[in-house]
């Protein structure tokens, strides 16, 4: 069993990628944001660091629970600072699980006019400009991690969805210690 984190900024295609890879392995979908709505929380609009680190702290404990009973695991998160990388590979070393990084590569001009596009349709939650600018501004990448890494315009097609769940398949995943 694997826990696979994405990686990136607010539109990249994360939760695209995440929700596809997770059907494909298949796996359980770990997804903050929904934790958040489930504890009535926008992410969006920006939340209280206490309050992010408790929604942290309910999706560390059932993507455990699910490595524990033999599930894999893709968590829907940024995946930035490094530190919250780390603490999901301790996660997935308590359960005895290997653990995958995927880093969703995206240009600003592509994150923006995505952003532009959606507010317009509202496909999704909005994010604000602030809390754009904080992710973009905090955001760690994960070099020397041996990520996986995706382009953000790749997240929505089968053949780039089946080529990663291949090569998880194929050992990329660290192994657990």
């Amino acid at each position: 069993m694997a826990l696979t984190l994405m990686c990136r900024l607010s539109f990249s295609g994360k939760s695209t990628l995440a929700a596809r890879l997770a059907r494909e392995l298949p796996a359980h979908l770990m997804s903050l944001d929904l934790i958040n709505a489930e504890r009535g929380l926008d992410g969006g609009q920006g939340i209280p660091s206490e309050e992010w680190a408790r929604t942290n702290r309910i999706a560390h404990e059932r993507a455990r629970a699910f490595l524990e009973a033999g599930h894999h695991v893709v968590v829907d998160d940024t995946g930035s600072p490094r530190f919250v990388r780390d603490a999901w590979r301790t996660t997935a070393e308590a359960a005895g699980a290997s653990f995958a990084l995927i880093w969703v590569q995206i240009t600003l001009d592509l994150q923006r006019g995505r952003v532009r596009a959606n507010r317009e349709s509202q496909g999704r939650a909005d994010v604000t400009d602030a809390v754009l600018h904080e992710h973009a501004a905090s955001f760690e990448p994960p070099t020397g991690e041996d990520a996986i890494v995706v382009d953000a315009r790749s997240t929505d097609d089968p053949e780039c969805v089946r080529a990663v769940a291949r090569e998880l398949a194929s050992g990329r995943c660290a192994d657990p210690a």
